[in-house]
């Protein structure tokens, strides 16, 4: 199962900046995460100042 981050991110780039597998970019207006490259790892939510990633 893949994260999913959900409308509550603020396009801070903390998560992307902790992804092991470089699987989150830039979206229009928040961050999103490449389900196919998502590991599962939660590294996103824990880094995430406002707990925007979700596991799915």
């Amino acid at each position: 199962m893949a994260y999913k981050i959900t409308d509550d991110c603020v396009a801070c780039g903390a998560c992307a900046a902790e992804c092991p597998t470089e699987a989150i970019t830039e979206g229009d207006g928040k961050f999103v995460i490449d389900a196919e490259k998502c590991v599962d790892c939660g590294t996103c939510a824990d880094a995430c100042p406002v707990d925007a990633p979700k596991a799915e």
